[in-house]
C-alpha cells in the first residue's frame, strides 16, 4: 500500500541546507525520522534519492515519498470487522475496499488491525508487533478473504506455508480489453518503478512474480472478467501484470485505466484456501462480490461470478 508523493519545492529561504535538516524543518519531523527515510530512498531531490549530506538549492524539487513510521505498537480502537469464520488458530476476515490493513506511513489509526485488537486483543502477541496476526495483505482499494492467526504457532505455519505456495488466493479482476489467450501465466520480475517510486513496474531486477489468469466472462472486445491466482505475492502483483500484458484493471488509475463511475480498482479477492494450521485439513472460503462490482458487471452483461459460502462440516467455525 502506497500514496501519491508529497512534493514540495525548496523555498529561498533554505538554501545550501543539507537535505536531512531540510526535510526535518519543512515538515516538523524529527532529524532522526528524516535521516530513516532517507537512508531507505524515500525522499528524492528532482527525482534523484540523494545522501543525507547533500545539500539543496532554492528551487529543487523535493518529493516526500513515505511518513515516518508510526511510533509505538497498534491499541484496541473501535473499526468493525467482518469475520467470517473463527476458531481458536485462525480467523477468515472480509476486508471491505478503502480499508488499509495494517498502519503505516499516513493511516496510523482506523486500520483493520485496530479493530482485530479491540475484538480479539490476544492478536497483540502473534507475529510483527506492528501488523500483529497479519499473515498476508491486500491493497486499501481491493476487497476480499484474508487470513489472520490467533496463536504464534498459528502465524509461523500459515507464513510457511503461505512461501511454500499452499495458500490459494484467487482474485476477480475486470480489465480493458480481452487478452489473446483465454488462459495464461504471467512470468515477469516487480520491482519500484524507476520513474514513480510510489508505484511499482515490471522489472528485470525486480523480485520474481507469478499470476496466473483465466477469462471468465467478456463485454464484446471492451472488457474481460478474469479469475486471477497470485503464485507470489508482490505489492500490486496483479495490477501489475495486467497492465503490462496490455489490460490494466478497470478503475486503476495508476496503472493505466481511467476510473470512470468506479472509485476503485475492480479486483476482488473472492476465494482463499489454506492447511488448517494445527488440524491440517484443507478450509475453502468464497465471497461474493462486493455491489459496486457486481453492479459494474450487469451494466455490461457479464454475468457475476463467486458467492459467499459458509463453513462446511469440517471447515472453520462460523464466529
Amino acid at each position: 500500500m502506497t500514496t501519491e508523493p508529497d512534493v514540495v519545492t525548496v523555498p529561498d529561504a533554505l538554501p545550501d541546507q543539507r537535505v536531512d535538516r531540510a526535510v526535518a524543518l519543512l515538515t516538523g519531523w524529527s532529524r532522526g525520522e528524516a535521516q530513516a527515510l532517507l537512508a531507505r530512498g524515500a525522499v528524492l531531490v528532482d527525482g534523484v534519492a540523494p545522501a543525507k549530506s547533500a545539500r539543496l538549492r532554492a528551487g529543487a524539487r523535493l518529493e516526500l515519498l513515505e511518513e515516518p513510521e508510526p511510533a509505538g505498537h497498534p491499541t484496541a480502537e473501535p473499526v468493525p470487522v467482518d469475520v467470517r469464520a473463527a476458531d481458536d488458530d485462525v480467523l477468515v476476515v472480509h476486508k471491505p475496499a478503502g480499508l488499509v490493513v495494517h498502519p503505516g506511513p499516513g493511516h496510523e489509526h482506523g486500520t483493520l488491525v485496530h479493530g482485530l485488537l479491540a475484538r480479539y486483543p490476544e492478536v497483540a502477541d502473534v507475529g510483527d508487533p506492528r501488523r500483529p496476526g497479519i499473515v498476508h495483505r491486500l491493497d486499501r482499494d481491493t476487497s476480499g478473504l484474508l487470513v489472520v492467526a490467533r496463536t504464534p504457532p498459528a502465524y509461523d505455519r500459515l507464513v510457511a506455508d503461505l512461501a511454500a505456495h499452499r495458500v490459494e488466493r484467487r482474485y476477480l479482476a475486470l480489465v480493458r480489453g480481452v487478452p489473446g489467450a483465454a488462459r495464461a501465466t504471467v512470468d515477469a520480475p516487480i520491482g519500484r518503478s524507476p520513474r514513480q517510486r510510489t508505484r511499482m513496474a515490471v522489472r528485470a531486477a525486480g523480485r520474481p512474480a507469478r499470476t496466473t489468469y483465466e477469462v471468465l466472462g467478456r463485454d464484446g472486445d471492451d472488457a474481460a472478467l478474469l479469475e486471477c491466482r497470485l503464485e507470489t505475492g508482490r505489492t500490486h502483483q496483479i495490477r501489475v501484470h495486467l497492465a503490462a500484458i496490455g489490460h490494466p484493471v478497470v478503475g486503476d488509475a495508476a496503472y493505466g485505466s481511467a476510473a470512470g463511475p468506479l472509485r476503485r480498482p475492480f479486483l476482488h479477492a473472492y476465494a482463499l484456501a489454506f492447511p488448517h494450521p494445527t488440524r491440517g485439513d484443507r478450509r475453502r472460503f468464497e465471497a461474493a462480490l462486493p455491489e459496486d462490482l457486481r453492479g459494474v458487471l450487469t451494466a455490461r452483461g457479464i454475468a457475476p461470478v463467486g458467492e459467499d459460502r459458509p463453513a462446511r462440516a469440517g471447515d472453520v467455525g462460523a464466529g
